[in-house]
């Protein structure tokens, strides 16, 4: 009997539809459930006719595997992963390959690579982007972790994840150990930053401007042909066209508290960790945890009785200055993320391939769209780029957006519509790009209250100074370091 060319453990949505789409490319997979009876109802039911192999065991699932074995776990992330390792390593062979398709934290995924490779084997912590419908029919996937493990699980990867329109998969080796996961972290924090831009431009066009959803949509399905063209975008053009059987829109109907799985929050601790300014990610994350205050809000709603400011401008002109406002807060959701990365492969030793990444997001994840094919172009003309607004094409582009920019932050603050992620975004801009930042102010106050030091203009970076602001202190200093 044939063996598999891979194993697949955990038959929950997410796997199922993996296992779907690997033997759609002439893949024989062997499967595995910790309940048992749902391997049966898919091999017999979904599966039925198909090259899989149905198994009610590790064992009898590594014993269906080919040489070199590839197990590909879709089990939830935490202790449960750990277990699963600890579990199959017996039952594999030297040069054999775990494979973690969950969302697992990258710190995790550095600290199982190294146990893995210490026990004779290879692993792989690959982040899986787009959904259900992108494990059925193209994902974008992003692997790390043991650089040998590669050459054997390509040909499956590179097949079964989403393309673009020239035939290049979105799919690529990112880098050793937690590499895979950390892009995937990114990607997700990036997400939670669109997402939420996306929602303050709706609420501007609903509370500020007072938009029905039938306008919104159409609205939506016009910025859906320009440069944010995008899934997002068209899935929320989708989502407030949407009525149920009574004629009603759904979306008005949805309690107004959103959840979130970590990730985002993952991102932001990360960049904290490495000193990178993730403010717009940072405020979309906050902004999920304000939502779910709901009754604290609806409280202090009734307690302060606000209102929104009517506009009494041209609606169409103002349209049209959110779209840019969004393109330009877009712009700067990825430049931070980038940033971070950047940041992160030298601290992790990581050679990340940024071209590449925004490549594999180009297709089959969730933040794809039209417009990181210009990162793409970016990185390539400049693999060195410390920042995308460095980029000409970015450059000119944020040029022409800065003053809609502007004249929407300025008008939702005025009326009092909140849009924490834009204007975050418009105050790293000019955070960015302003020559002298008040922070010589700060360190003098850090100087003056813990005699913490500063460098000097007239001096060379790296040598620090004290003074004896009151009279009272002495001369010794507290020592430097870098958070």
């Amino acid at each position: 009997m044939k063996k598999a060319d891979i194993g697949i453990i955990g038959l929950a949505v997410m796997g199922e539809n993996l296992a779907m789409n690997m033997e759609s490319k002439g893949f024989t997979v062997a499967v595995y459930n910790r309940t048992t009876s749902k391997v049966d109802s898919f091999v017999e039911g979904r599966g039925a006719g198909k090259n899989f192999i149905g198994c009610h065991s590790l064992e009898e699932l590594a014993d269906n595997l080919a040489s070199p074995r590839k197990v590909f776990m879709m089990v939830k992330a935490g202790d449960a992963v750990d277990q699963m390792i600890d579990t199959l390593l017996p039952l594999l062979s030297d040069g054999d390959i775990i494979i973690d398709g969950g969302n697992s934290h990258f710190p995790d995924t550095m600290r199982r690579t190294a146990y893995v490779e210490s026990k004779g084997k290879l692993y792989i912590g690959t982040g899986v982007s787009g959904g259900e419908e992108g494990a059925l029919k193209g994902p974008s996937l992003m692997p790390g972790g043991s650089p040998e493990a590669w050459k054997s699980v390509k040909p499956i990867f590179q097949s079964i994840c989403a393309h673009v329109a020239d035939g290049s998969p979105c799919c690529d080796w990112v880098g050793e150990n937690g590499a895979g996961h950390f892009v995937k972290m990114v990607h997700n924090g990036i997400e939670y930053g669109d997402m939420q831009l996306i929602c303050e431009a709706y609420q501007l066009m609903r509370d500020l401007l007072g938009l029905s959803n039938e306008e919104m949509h159409d609205i939506l399905t016009d910025w859906n042909k320009t440069e944010l063209d995008s899934y997002l975008i068209e899935i929320t053009r989708d989502i407030l066209g949407y009525k149920d059987e009574k004629g009603e829109y759904v979306v008005d109907a949805i309690l107004d508290t959103a959840g979130q799985k970590g990730t985002g929050k993952w991102t932001g601790i990360a960049a904290l960790d490495e000193g990178v300014p993730l403010t717009l990610i940072g405020e979309a994350v906050f902004s999920r945890c304000l939502s779910a205050m709901k009754e604290d809000r609806v409280e202090a709603s009734e307690a302060y009785g606000r209102t929104i400011k009517p506009f009494d401008g041209d609606k169409a002109e103002m349209v049209e200055a959110i779209r840019q406002a969004l393109y330009a807060s877009k712009i700067i959701s990825y430049a931070q993320g980038y940033t971070l990365m950047r940041t992160a492969a030298k601290s992790y030793g990581w050679n990340l391939n940024y071209g590449g990444i925004a490549l594999m997001w180009r297709g089959g994840c969730i933040i794809r769209s039209v417009f990181l094919g210009k990162i793409k172009e970016a990185y390539d003309n400049n693999p060195e780029l410390s920042n995308l607004l460095l980029d000409p094409y970015f450059k000119a582009t944020i040029q022409k957006l800065v003053p809609a920019w502007r004249k929407v932050c300025a008008k939702a603050i005025e009326a009092g519509v909140p849009v924490p992620a834009m204007t975050s975004a418009l105050s790293y801009f000019d955070g960015y790009t302003t020559e002298k930042l008040p922070a010589n102010l700060l360190q003098a106050q850090r100087d003056y209250f813990g005699a913490h030091t500063y460098e000097r203009l007239d001096s060379p970076r790296g040598e620090f100074f004290h003074t004896n602001w009151t009279g009272h202190g002495g001369n010794t200093s507290a020592s430097t370091y870098t958070a």
